[in-house]
């Protein structure tokens, strides 16, 4: 009999979105594994929750996924976090999970923030089917944006603050001009912002190059 893997969902921003559920299991859990251990730590120290943390993150080698199926054989529970929102949705974890399912690991969700569903959810746009693409890649944005024009669901990405203005110039030169967007800044933090607009409208709001985005479009049918 093996231990027990917990994917938790941590906040993207405001703490006070954690569940009661992520507290107790990261405080009842042997080990907590980080995509940044000193990022966690600042979780942890808030809710008072002393588990020990091990790094994984996507540079951890197979040695270091040894050694935390060795630690599920010896029965020891585990929990995955990221150092914000779900893991495994556009971050290194689900890699870890990928090596872990085909070896009877019992992996057991506990749901919770997801910057991507909150933006969603705020859009106004059809969210019975949506296209969720990630970051867009550093090479090859053409195609990329290309199918964000395409799609004829609604599309949903993450963007950093040093390329969102490329990003909107980018989408600028591709969307129809009647696309409309949702574009959610530090989502759950103190200066959260929704941008809502054409493509055109947007690009003059001027939105600051600071914080984390996700942007939602919709329209292009």
């Amino acid at each position: 009999m093996s231990g027990t893997l917990y994917i938790v969902a941590t906040p993207i921003g405001n703490l006070g979105d954690i569940t009661l559920r992520a507290v107790e299991t990261l405080k009842n859990v042997d080990f907590i594994l980080c995509e940044d251990t000193r990022q966690t730590q600042k979780l942890l120290n808030h809710f008072e929750i002393k588990t020990k943390t091990i790094s994984y993150h996507q540079h951890s080698k197979g040695g270091k996924v040894y050694m935390i199926n060795s630690l599920l054989e010896a029965n020891k529970n585990l929990a995955l976090v990221t150092d914000a929102g779900t893991p495994g949705v556009a971050d290194p974890g689900n890699k870890l999970i990928n090596q872990l399912t085909s070896k009877q690991i019992n992996i057991v969700p506990v749901p919770g923030p997801s910057a991507v569903i909150a933006a969603l959810s705020v859009s106004g746009f059809p969210t019975d089917k949506f296209l969720f693409l990630g970051f867009p890649p550093h090479k090859g944005r053409a195609n990329f944006f290309k199918k964000v024009a395409e799609s004829e669901h609604t599309v949903a990405f993450y963007e950093s603050s040093h390329r969102i203005k490329k990003c909107l110039d980018e989408l600028n030169g591709i969307l129809d001009r009647s696309a409309q967007l949702c574009v959610c800044r530090e989502l759950t933090k103190k200066f959260e912002t929704i941008y809502r607009g054409t493509i055109e409208e947007i690009i003059k709001k001027n939105i600051p190059e600071k914080g984390e985005f996700v942007v939602v479009v919709t329209g292009n049918r």
